[in-house]
């Protein structure tokens, strides 16, 4: 019987089953594929990139699984999927909003279209609504200054928009999410 010298348990063919099972095969063999390497713990953040490529997200699960696997302690990888701004812990919405805070949108309003959306979702800047349709997010420029105050959505961007006419734009991505659903 194989035993993993950094375990205190005998049954680790059973635990390694298990965290493989959580894993995709291309994340499996990069992990694999390093495990000799001088320093392999290196890669932990290519190996999360790859996990949240896969899911979307870096679940707990699925940061445990990279822990045992690589057989790095499980506070550090949480520690470094926590530190860096790119890793997300929560699963994204269907839509992605990003609302531009940038000097030209802040100062035509940016903040009030922002605490908008925030009150009609019942969600703040790194949220995920309930029904999981949309996400919220924050920039500083779109690069669209003359159509301030700008919200993107997925990859549209919409201004200029003002408070009143968030509920209106909310209910269009509902719909969409809606005959998407539909379609499944």
């Amino acid at each position: 019987m194989t035993t993993c010298p950094h375990c205190p348990t005998d049954n680790w063919p059973e635990l390694e089953r298990g965290y493989r099972a959580m894993l995709p095969e291309d994340v499996l063999a990069f992990i694999d594929g390093n495990r000799d390497r001088e320093h392999s713990e290196s890669l932990l953040i290519a190996t999360l990139h790859m996990v949240q490529d896969h899911f979307g997200h870096l679940g707990p699960g699925h940061l445990e699984a990279v822990a045992q696997l690589m057989q790095i302690p499980l506070a550090k990888v949480t520690g470094v999927a926590t530190f860096y701004h790119y890793f997300r812990l929560q699963p994204r919405g269907r839509f992605l909003i990003n609302v531009c805070l940038g000097t030209a949108c802040y100062v035509k309003g940016a903040e009030k279209v922002a605490q908008k959306l925030m009150d009609e979702l019942g969600i703040h800047f790194g949220e995920t609504s309930k029904d999981g349709v949309f996400s919220l997010e924050s920039t500083r420029c779109v690069g669209t200054c003359g159509l301030a105050p700008v919200v993107m959505i997925g990859e549209e961007v919409h201004g200029p928009l003002a408070p009143g006419q968030v509920p209106a734009l909310l209910e269009t991505y509902l719909a969409r999410a809606a005959e998407e659903m539909a379609k499944v």
